[in-house]
């Protein structure tokens, strides 16, 4: 029982490194090749929406992990995953509400349950596409 709580968390946290570690990446090598501004991110929606594009994706692997990983019940840790999500993106917004638009951190928060579930959703038809019984 211990042994599986371990595994929960590990899981859970490892799908969180990911997308952590991926989305850490992804904007230092933007703000490196002078693409993102490193104090702000008032730039055009395009590019935004960009960031929003890969972040989502990272996300979307990360969920996608911590649902391969759990030791049962693969959905609910996606899904932690994404309540994690939501609690992060929601504190950004407010802490750091005057380093760029405001529509961009909250889209963060509200597109971080349907991410989790699509994460879980991948990896439970993987699954099942891997085990035909």
């Amino acid at each position: 029982m211990k042994n599986n709580k371990l595994r929960s968390i590990w899981a859970v946290f490892a799908g969180l490194l990911i997308i952590f570690v991926l989305s850490i990446a992804a904007d230092t090598l933007l703000k490196i090749t002078g693409i993102l501004p490193w104090d702000h991110l008032f730039v055009s929606t395009g590019l935004i929406l960009f960031v929003l594009f890969y972040r989502a994706v990272f996300s979307l692997i990360g969920c996608y992990i911590a649902a391969k990983l759990a030791p049962s019940k693969p959905m609910k840790h996606a899904l932690i995953l994404g309540v994690i999500g939501v609690v992060i993106s929601s504190i950004g917004a407010i802490v750091a509400a005057d380093l760029g638009p405001g529509w961009y951190a909250w889209t963060l928060a509200a597109i971080s349950m349907p991410i989790a579930w699509l994460g879980g959703k991948l990896h439970e038809k993987q699954a099942a596409d891997s085990n035909p019984n």
